[in-house]
């Protein structure tokens, strides 16, 4: 009986192998009838048929940062054109306050004013190097175009930006590449709701998600693990053309598709002449004498804070890059005399600010830095001046003998802060 099932199987083997083959072949020109349908179709070459469009690309999926301590402890610093006042005092300054976080700027204009692809990185190298000798993470707050990168007329989707959209991904690549795992993150752009910081042209939110976009493609296809942070926008209820109000400017980025572009949202949060424990409701109130808005008071970040959480990015930190207390009081400068504190409520509230953040607002607070560490050359006519936490490198000197000074003087809020717990 098993040889009699052999035999025919045996027979039946030559008939299956001509079948199999024969559906093979059909199967195979109904693949490629169907293939090229679709392409047609997709093309529009059929008669009646529209071409489908190509979707947009999504966000290459690049590593999510790890959670930075809440809060990290930072300083802006201005040390890109002094380094004897840099090595000599400021780099000191920095590690004896215990600051482990350092913002500087670094206009674009400064490393390839010459042409594109032509830069100078001298200045760049020697602070790259200072600060991992001080053993702390540097944020270059990157801005400010060179002539040749400055739009003329508008791009091919109707913009005036005040940069070449291109040249900007470009240098921000070339910046994380010569720096990559050397810089902890990049800024890119300051206060783009006001004109002034956005080359006078009125300001417009999708405008600058274009501009972070690329800034973040250049930055992550050179370095994935550095950080990217969204511009720090300035707290403000004007309008048009001057300004657009911050909460109004973050719903339009939000809006125009900004989530997928950094990594932590940059804010800044100057505390006017309200302790830092006021709430933005209390600010608002006229009777308190605050300003009369929310804006006017260290705590707005929670409003900024509620539309991360509205738009579902909650997930990620905030980046707090530049805040302070103003201390000019001279009945000449009335823009800033009426917000000014004395020195000595300079620094308690800035240690308050500090231990607010900590209390209320981990684990979504990360790198606070404080304005500022001033540019050694800076005097009483720069409002930058006021909110410096020590005198300028320079204030002081006079006639006297530059190879033995030894800079300006502390002001009581470095004292406060230096002495400070920093968990």
């Amino acid at each position: 009986m098993l040889m009699a099932d052999l035999s025919q199987v045996t027979q039946e083997q030559p008939r299956s192998r001509r079948r199999t083959l024969l559906a093979g072949a059909l199967g195979g020109l109904a693949f490629l009838a169907l293939a090229g349908w679709l392409l047609a179709t997709r093309a529009g070459l059929l008669p009646g048929s529209e071409p489908i469009p190509t979707p947009e690309p999504t966000p290459t999926p690049w590593p999510v940062p790890q959670h930075l301590n809440s809060p990290e402890y930072g300083i802006n610093i201005h040390m890109w054109w002094d380094p004897w006042a840099a090595v000599r005092r400021d780099w000191p300054l920095v590690r004896d306050g215990g600051f482990t976080w350092v913002k500087q700027r670094l206009a674009w204009f400064d490393v390839e004013a010459a042409g594109p692809g032509r830069y100078e990185w001298f200045a760049a190298d020697r602070l790259v190097k200072e600060a991992e000798e001080a053993g702390v993470n540097l944020v270059f707050r990157v801005d400010c175009p060179p002539l040749w990168a400055r739009p003329a007329e508008p791009d091919v989707e109707g913009r005036m930006l005040p940069v070449e959209i291109e040249a900007f991904g470009d240098f921000c690549h070339a910046l994380a590449e010569r720096y990559q795992g050397r810089v902890a993150g990049y800024q890119v752009w300051n206060e783009p709701n006001l004109a002034r910081e956005w080359n006078n042209l009125t300001p417009n939110a999708a405008d600058y998600v274009a501009v972070l976009r690329a800034c973040y493609v250049g930055v992550k296809t050179a370095d994935p693990n550095a950080l990217v942070i969204s511009a720090g926008l300035a707290p403000t209820g004007s309008g048009p053309p001057d300004a657009i109000p911050d909460v109004d400017y973050l719903k339009g980025m939000y809006e125009a598709g900004a989530a997928p572009y950094f990594d932590l949202l940059g804010l800044n949060a100057p505390g006017y002449k309200a302790a830092p424990e006021v709430s933005s409701t209390e600010a608002a109130d006229p009777a308190n004498g605050y300003g009369g808005h929310q804006v006017f008071c260290f705590r707005h970040v929670e409003n900024m804070r509620a539309i991360m959480e509205q738009y579902s990015d909650g997930g990620k930190q905030v980046a707090i890059l530049e805040f302070g207390w103003h201390t000019d009081n001279r009945p000449e400068n009335p823009d800033y005399a009426w917000f000014a504190v004395t020195p000595e409520q300079q620094a308690d509230y800035l240690v308050r600010a500090f231990h607010y953040a900590r209390e209320h607002w981990s684990p979504w607070i990360g790198p606070m830095f404080v304005w500022n560490l001033p540019d050694p050359t800076w005097g009483p006519h720069n409002e930058e001046f006021w909110w410096g936490i020590v005198d300028p490198f320079l204030w002081g000197l006079g006639d006297g003998d530059l190879d033995t000074w030894p800079g300006g003087a502390v002001r009581p809020a470095y004292t406060a802060l230096a002495e400070m717990e920093k968990p």
